[in-house]
């Protein structure tokens, strides 16, 4: 998805399902939250319908593992970065050619003296250069107009493709001129070249979507931060031996054994020993809390001194910083009605 426009046709997609009750779809996120009775298949079938992609939550996370979302966000930001710098050094070219002589007097080279062709051809191949570097907004646009479904890059495409082609058009009309020998007609039909508008407008678009990225990076960045604060094994007594297993393996009435360092993996209340514990993660509270027998423990605070063994009482989703995540998660996801009316 490129833009609002997206992600409003998901939704209606989605939503015209009859067994759907509800759908939202978050651009920032690139993800889509649906209630109702309607299978996965059915959901994936009519995104794909509307002419996008879509896969289940389990599918996702089987591809993407913890950590490579991270490293896909930074490598999409590296990709529109080449592409704007590329942007960038052929469009100074360009509007150098195209505007320097005669807005500012920029000198240019002698063969082009009195060959307003020669001109036009130069401003040509860098924009179409340009072009090539930004096809993604033509490929993006054309594929939303083949599914009834224009998007912002199909207006960009629009715009840069108009200006393109309508210059080459005015170039032909040059060329006849010039070989016609007026070569007033053809210095005249320079003025009315917009190459540099083509380029100007990807450019300025790949801007935006480079700001975009950086933006959506560091709020997702934020989320899988707090996800993170999750401990993935836990330390659990079983026949009265200590084993390390999976924490999402861990049952209601298990007893854990938690050391100096560690995270604790559910909440609970300690049983046995005595420590501090770190919850300035959940609380914001800067300094280690005290705790004996009897006191609860949170999932994701840290242990920093004693050795303590704690009975679970919440595991899993139920535990308070998997509430705090699902919050956050939901803010993220969901839209204030004037949202709904803007899009």
């Amino acid at each position: 998805m490129s833009c609002a426009s997206c992600s409003a046709r998901v939704e209606r997609a989605v939503g015209e399902l009859e067994k759907v009750t509800s759908c939202s779809v978050n651009l920032l996120t690139n993800s889509m939250t649906v209630e109702g009775d309607a299978s996965d298949g059915e959901i994936i079938a009519a995104v794909e319908r509307a002419g996008y992609g879509a896969s289940a939550e389990g599918q996702a996370q089987n591809k993407n593992p913890s950590g490579t979302h991270e490293n896909e966000s930074n490598t999409e930001i590296r990709k529109i970065l080449a592409r704007l710098i590329s942007s960038v050094v052929f469009l100074a070219l360009l509007m150098y050619i195209s505007m320097g002589h005669v807005m500012w007097g920029a000198p240019l080279p002698s063969f082009f003296a009195g060959n307003p062709v020669s001109i036009a051809l130069l401003e040509l191949l860098l924009s179409a250069v340009i072009l090539v570097i930004n096809q993604k907004f033509f490929i993006s646009g054309v594929r939303g107009v083949i599914h009834l479904a224009p998007n912002m890059d199909t207006l960009v495409s629009l715009g840069s493709g108009a200006s393109f082609v309508y210059s080459v058009c005015v170039m032909f009309l040059m060329t006849s001129a010039q070989a016609s020998g007026d070569m007033e007609t053809a210095h005249h039909y320079l003025h009315e070249l917009y190459f540099e508008s083509a380029a100007m407008i990807l450019t300025l678009i790949t801007v935006g979507k480079l700001l975009e990225s950086v933006s959506k990076g560091r709020t997702t960045k934020s989320l899988r931060a707090l996800i993170d604060l999750s401990p993935k094994t836990a330390n659990a007594l079983v026949d009265g031996e200590e084993r390390r297993i999976d924490a999402s393996e861990l049952q209601v009435g298990d007893i854990f054994v938690v050391r100096p360092g560690e995270s604790i993996p559910a909440d609970g209340f300690v049983i046995e020993g005595e420590s501090s514990i770190d919850e300035s993660a959940l609380t914001g509270e800067s300094l280690p809390v005290d705790k004996a027998i009897g006191d609860k423990v949170s999932a994701g605070t840290i242990n920093m001194s004693g050795y303590i063994k704690c009975r679970a009482t919440e595991v899993g989703e139920d535990t308070s910083l998997a509430a705090i995540i699902k919050i956050v998660s939901d803010a993220t996801s969901s839209k204030a009605p004037i949202a709904r009316i803007a899009d």
